[in-house]
This record gives structure tokens, sequence and C-alpha cells, in this order.
């Protein structure tokens, strides 16, 4: 088995989701057939689940101020690299 989670966009992704669940919901699949499509179904919502989670790190790199305001920080990845906040008196 070679590795088989190359790098799919999300939208790509997601659409082969929608399409695997609607063949599903139709009900005219073998088992065999539904089975395969069961597991690709579980492969592009994990791939789903991976991009969002990516997308929300990105995200949370807004970090609000003390007057609640929302300032942009760059993102760099892990624990380390976040913004550090100032305490202000």
């Amino acid at each position: 088995m070679g590795d088989e989670k190359k790098e799919v966009e999300f939208e790509t992704a997601l659409k082969k989701l929608e399409t695997i669940v609607e063949n599903l919901e139709n009900g005219e699949l073998s088992l065999e057939a539904a089975l395969k499509q069961y597991e690709e179904g579980v492969k592009m919502a994990d791939i789903c689940s991976k991009r969002l989670s990516d997308a929300e790190k990105k995200v949370e790199v807004l970090m609000k101020t003390s007057g609640g305001r929302l300032k942009a920080a760059p993102f760099e990845g892990g624990e380390d690299s976040k913004p550090k906040k100032k305490k202000e008196r």
C-alpha cells in the first residue's frame, strides 16, 4: 500500500465526499461497492477535517486586545510561536 494521503485540496475532498454520500444514500450499490465507497468517504472526511483544523489554527492567530478589538498576528505554527499578550495597566 502506498501513501494515499497525497495533498488533496479541501474543495476536491469535500466534493468527492458529497458524491460518496449521495451514492450511499441512493441505496443501489452492492454491499462490497458500498463498503469501498464508505472507506473512501472516511478518508475524504479525514482530509477535510485536517484541512479545517489547519485553517482554524491560522484563524486563531487573530487575538483580542484589552479594548476588545482584533489584531492580526502572523501565523508561524506551533505553540511557541503564538503572540504573547502584553499586560496593560
